[in-house]
């Protein structure tokens, strides 16, 4: 793999995975439009764990928190402390992704050999997106959630499975949907990727792991620029998103979702 593409994979995986825009649809349709070569697998291992030193570093106190709660609420069996709820809701939240993604996997893959279909659920990201902001009350708090909330935006991330779905983009209007602000739902979205992104790097390392796969030495400079990258971009972009969403709405994602996933679909119709 060449190192400027190693680069630019990582710097697609590290923004897309947070910002609303779809990491997998853009995976998927970028190199396809160019006529990419597919990645090796451990390459996406590599980028996937940038990501989640992204979000960890990030969130890094509100997990120290969460944890420490959850140690305290298993000592004493008392889920009152709200830190320990949210925990446990988080918890239950990543069921619905983890189901589908043990017992839909062959289903899901499927979709990542469509560039069209991957471009159409870039059109309902989009919808998702627009939708969301429509039916916006932000009348809830995270303080708040309920399990049915939790369920509710759990069942948004496990149809994000599919390429072209966005996962931030369908949790955060999912939690838009059941009431809270935006910039909220976007912190419980992102608490809620760092399993599903864990358990998918896991996955992927597994299958390098009990695979066949050599990996050469001209893969190791490709894939240190992929991992930084997909670091460093995927931090400046969940900084960028917790700030932006304070005081903006999702119109502008929902707007480029339409117009990418427009070009790609009409260019897959015509090819």
């Amino acid at each position: 793999m060449e190192l400027w593409k190693a680069i630019i994979l990582g710097i697609l995986q590290g923004a897309t995975e947070f910002l609303p825009v779809s990491s997998s649809g853009h995976l998927v349709l970028i190199p396809w439009l160019f006529g990419w070569d597919e990645s090796p697998l451990i390459f996406d291992v590599v980028v996937h764990l940038g990501t989640l030193v992204a979000v960890l570093l990030y969130f890094w106190r509100d997990w120290l928190t969460l944890l420490r709660a959850g140690w305290t609420a298993l000592r004493t069996r008392s889920t009152q402390d709200p830190d320990a709820r949210l925990l446990l809701l988080i918890g239950l939240g990543t069921v619905p992704a983890a189901l589908a993604g043990a017992l839909l996997e062959d289903v899901f893959e499927s979709a990542f050999s469509e560039p069209a279909l991957v471009a159409a659920f870039l059109l309902v990201t989009a919808l998702l997106l627009t939708v969301s902001e429509r039916l916006s009350t932000a009348n809830q708090s995270l303080s708040g959630l309920t399990v049915r909330d939790a369920l509710t935006v759990g069942i948004a991330q496990a149809f994000a499975i599919l390429p072209g779905i966005s996962r931030s983009g369908s949790t955060i209007a999912a939690g838009l949907w059941r009431g809270l602000p935006r910039a909220t739902a976007a912190r419980f979205s992102f608490l809620l990727a760092t399993p599903i992104i864990l358990g998918a790097g896991g996955k992927q390392a597994l299958d390098v792991a009990t695979g066949d796969a050599i990996v050469g030495q001209d893969m190791a400079l490709p894939m240190v620029a992929g991992f930084l990258s997909a670091a460093l971009v995927g931090y400046a972009c969940v900084w960028f998103l917790m700030r932006l969403l304070k005081e903006r709405s999702l119109y502008g994602f929902a707007a480029y979702c339409a117009a990418f996933g427009t070009l790609s679909l009409l260019v897959a119709l015509l090819t």
